[in-house]
């Protein structure tokens, strides 16, 4: 099957609305989906792609600190969010989340 001959701002768009799409998937129709566990299983989260959203915005010289691109991309404050969604987890659950992190994430960006 080839590919599409796309040109570079069509490609650009299409990968925005398809991170879009993303977004809501996980912010409005899987809520019930909790971030342990997409970090235990894939190896990144709903936190994750807001950092990287941070990390886009302060590499175009845009001052985002860490709890202003999650507001933005939770659409809420963690607090809501974590009200809201968020469910305990098991220790076993939370034991493999300290490892999932530490291998997807590290320690220095936490």
């Amino acid at each position: 099957m080839t590919q599409p001959d796309i040109d570079a701002q069509t490609q650009f768009e299409l990968e925005a609305a398809a991170f879009r799409r993303l977004r809501k998937h996980l912010m409005e129709d899987r809520t019930d989906v909790q971030n342990i566990d997409m970090m235990n299983l894939a190896g990144f989260c709903r936190n994750c792609l807001s950092r990287w959203y941070q990390e886009a915005a302060n590499e175009r010289g845009i001052e985002m600190g860490k709890e202003d691109a999650r507001e933005i991309f939770y659409g809420m404050t963690m607090a809501e969010w974590k009200a809201n969604y968020q469910t305990d987890a098991s220790a076993q659950t939370q034991d493999a989340f300290k490892q999932a992190f530490a291998e997807n994430v590290g320690t220095d960006k936490g």
